[in-house]
């Protein structure tokens, strides 16, 4: 256990991975303005206090997920009074700003979109993949993603550090806002019939990458303008998504060449 000069007292699991619990405790970082990635509380705790919590972490926009006693138990022993915040390990970026920005510079923006890819160390290797190569973005949503804690940041190596992240409500409607900005929405998705090398990625673009479990949602996939896959010459049928991602992303790149 460890005392900040700022005076909240922060746990250093196995994991490494920072939290701060209980109820006030927990109020008072958010009112404090600290990067809170998400709230676990306890399913059965609901009194005035508990409400009151709920109603800032909705005003921030800090995903709170109700979870059994047991589980915030296995995190800490100590009195955690039914509520655990786990600390962002990043400061999350305004995906209106990156757009802005790129066109504001005459650069045609290449944005990622992940749905549903919560495995930490495939988002850090995507992360350290696109920060090379010169990705603007990634967008991920509030729940149903990877935690962005001290092993995201390991495994991008330090890339999390440098590449603007921009946590979003809902994808639905922020891929729908991308395309009123003028980007091309384009599924990468192993049922597609269009190879990738046949995409135009010249343009503005935002490339949705789904989970090897699930792949992308049927309601993005509704909404792209195109669908392309990679092309499998082997006998597995798909590659890690990481390294899928990483291989779009690099056919973007070589399309737009050196200047940007």
């Amino acid at each position: 256990m460890e005392k900040r000069t700022d005076g909240f007292l922060i746990n250093k699991g196995e994991q490494e991975k920072d939290f701060i619990f209980g109820t006030r405790a927990v109020m008072e970082a958010i009112h404090a303005q600290k990067d809170i990635d998400k709230i676990l509380l306890d399913k059965d705790v609901n009194n005035e206090l508990t409400k009151e919590l709920l109603a800032l972490a909705k005003a921030e926009r800090i995903p709170v997920v109700r979870v059994p006693d047991a589980k915030l138990n296995r995190i800490t022993r100590k009195n955690h009074q039914g509520v655990i915040a786990h600390m962002s390990a990043i400061q999350y970026a305004s995906l209106d700003n990156v757009i802005e920005t790129c066109f504001s510079s005459g650069i045609a923006p290449l944005i990622l979109v992940l749905d549903r890819i919560t495995d930490v160390r495939n988002f850090g290797a995507i992360a350290r993949t696109a920060e090379c190569a010169g990705v603007h973005a990634i967008v991920i949503p509030e729940k149903g993603a990877a935690q962005i804690n001290s092993d995201a940041v390991k495994t991008s190596a330090g890339a999390l550090n440098h590449l603007p992240i921009c946590r979003v409500k809902n994808l639905y409607y922020t891929v729908k806002d991308l395309q009123k900005m003028g980007l091309q929405v384009v599924a990468v998705s192993e049922k597609a019939e269009k190879m990738m090398y046949e995409a135009d990625f010249s343009i503005p673009t935002a490339l949705i990458m789904g989970s090897e479990e699930d792949g992308i949602s049927s309601e993005l996939m509704g909404l792209s303008n195109d669908f392309i896959k990679i092309p499998m010459k082997g006998n597995i049928e798909s590659l890690n998504v990481s390294v899928s991602a990483g291989v779009v992303i690099y056919e973007a790149i070589r399309q737009r060449g050196s200047g940007q």
